[in-house]
């Protein structure tokens, strides 16, 4: 009766795939181009990532992608002379990380899979430890990208426990420093967690209206705002004070449309840092990175909808169980929370919606 009931619930995943991504049959195979520079200023350690079959560290053996090409509506921009100044790019944000880079590389297979116009995309890779470059060549040979270097000293004194390691890895934080890393004439950028796959074209997200505020998220107000901070928090004036005047709502950081331009204009990477270190000294919440974001943005973000974070489905921050979805349309899945789709599937053990993460995994399995 069990294996009944798996096969029931990975059939059902299968049949959701299918309603939730059109593209993959509707859409052209499309590609996408690589920017080949890197600013001088990137300091990046010497160990180089194989993608070889015979490599001797399979966790980092990736299949080749197809190559992605623009639809026809998608106009002719010379990309190669503008370079990363292109008005016409969408620029995206997201980490690439040893222990995440599985995640990371779905990730950006599957926007490329849904993007009606991919050689518009331009992908800003954020790395702490390892030389990257050598491996999204690889998996992605006519990707547009750039890799940064964030320096982990930067945070590492800023940053405190947890109630899971992973949100404490000093790459967590570095959403924090976009407007400082990317180049001054980029003024808008997706960031995107590394758990996640788009079922929708991100031009979509990227047209969002934030009107006259630096970020846009989903929000979701019937959240118990209160349990994202500590008690000591709300019974202190000096810090519960500063949502006085804000309706705050929770939102989720691993999908987020960054006006750049204001980010710079209004400081908001000091004002992070400046509530990261009242938490060393005053312990006002429990969780990583979300809390300083909610600090400074919440009630302060435009909102967008929900179907473009469809989080938690990596269950929570300590069990990871199976989440099922949230109701309404969805164009991207989130396996926010401690169960990681790509650890579930090789545990074999995974998730029933695992199964709609897997047909953008690119790894290539140990034989």
């Amino acid at each position: 009766m069990l294996w009944i009931m798996q096969f029931s619930g990975f059939f059902s995943a299968a049949m959701m795939m299918i309603v939730l991504s059109p593209s993959l049959q509707s859409f052209p195979p499309a590609e996408a181009i690589r920017s080949s520079h890197l600013d001088s200023y990137i300091r990046l350690p010497s160990f180089q990532v194989s993608t070889s079959p015979d490599s001797q560290d399979d966790r980092f053996s990736f299949r080749k992608a197809f190559e992605f090409r623009n639809a026809d509506a998608c106009g002719f921009a010379d990309h190669k002379t503008t370079g990363v100044c292109d008005p016409t790019l969408v620029h995206v944000a997201i980490t690439l990380d040893v222990q995440y880079l599985r995640g990371s590389i779905a990730a950006v297979h599957s926007i490329l899979q849904h993007s009606l116009c991919p050689e518009n995309v331009f992908f800003h890779f954020l790395v702490s430890e390892t030389d990257m470059e050598t491996l999204v060549r690889s998996t992605f040979p006519q990707l547009k990208f750039k890799v940064y270097y964030f320096d982990p000293e930067i945070v590492r004194n800023l940053i405190s426990s947890s109630v899971r390691q992973a949100l404490e890895q000093p790459l967590n934080y570095a959403r924090n420093y976009l407007a400082d890393l990317l180049e001054p004439c980029v003024r808008r950028v997706i960031y995107l967690d590394s758990d996640l796959v788009f079922v929708d074209n991100i031009s979509k997200l990227w047209s969002t209206n934030l009107r006259s505020r630096t970020i846009g998220a989903p929000e979701y107000c019937h959240a118990n705002f209160t349990k994202y901070f500590t008690n000591s928090f709300w019974s202190d004036d000096r810090f519960s004070g500063t949502f006085r005047g804000r309706k705050p709502c929770y939102f989720n950081t691993g999908v987020m449309v960054i006006d750049l331009v204001r980010w710079r204009r209004a400081g908001f990477t000091r004002r992070i840092e400046r509530w990261m270190e009242i938490q060393k000294s005053n312990r006002i919440y429990e969780l990583g990175s979300l809390p300083p974001f909610l600090l400074v943005f919440a009630g302060r973000v435009a909102p967008i909808e929900h179907r473009w974070n469809q989080h938690g489905l990596g269950g929570d921050n300590v069990r990871g169980s199976c989440r099922d979805l949230h109701p309404g349309p969805i164009s991207l899945l989130h396996w926010s929370g401690s169960g990681k789709p790509w650890l579930r599937l090789d545990s074999k053990r995974p998730c029933p919606l695992d199964a709609l993460w897997a047909p953008y995994d690119l790894y290539r399995h140990p034989h």
